[in-house]
């Protein structure tokens, strides 16, 4: 399966802020996990970074003609507020996973709302960097 995992602002400071939260394992750890699980399940992946919500909403844009068969998102902040990355969800249809790192629900009151997660099939949250692995085993399950 060619999945799509995109992580968006700050997620590549991992290992730098809030370690408390996202644990002292850094964004290269991450990158590391992943691309280990691909070779163990047979799974091309992309892993795509940014800081910029059009850069975000381009690659979504993107995924609708390139062969992409599941993405998983991690919006970071944009979570709480992009309407147009949600729109962009909204607008390709194959299997989608919001992802967080933490539990957003635990957390600050402006975080318990998410704009994304009704324009995806599943959100997972709270499982750590694991929640990756977990998402790439999830997003092959899923039929839209």
């Amino acid at each position: 399966m060619k999945i799509l995992i995109i992580n968006g602002p700050n997620i590549n400071f991992l290992g730098i802020r809030e370690k408390a939260v996202y644990g002292n394992e850094d964004y290269d750890f991450l990158l590391k996990m992943i691309e280990e699980k691909a070779q163990e399940s047979g799974d091309k992946v992309e892993v795509f970074q940014s800081n910029h919500e059009g850069a975000i909403i381009d690659r979504i844009q993107d995924a609708y003609s390139d062969g992409t068969e599941g993405l998983i998102i991690n919006p970071g902040a944009y979570t709480h507020y992009s309407y147009a990355i949600r729109d962009a969800l909204a607008s390709i249809d194959l299997p989608k996973i919001e992802l967080h790192i933490s539990d957003i629900m635990a957390r600050e009151e402006f975080r318990h709302v998410s704009v994304t997660a009704e324009v995806c099939d599943e959100q997972i949250k709270g499982m750590g960097l694991k929640g990756y692995t977990y998402a790439m085993d999830r997003i092959k399950e899923i039929k839209v």
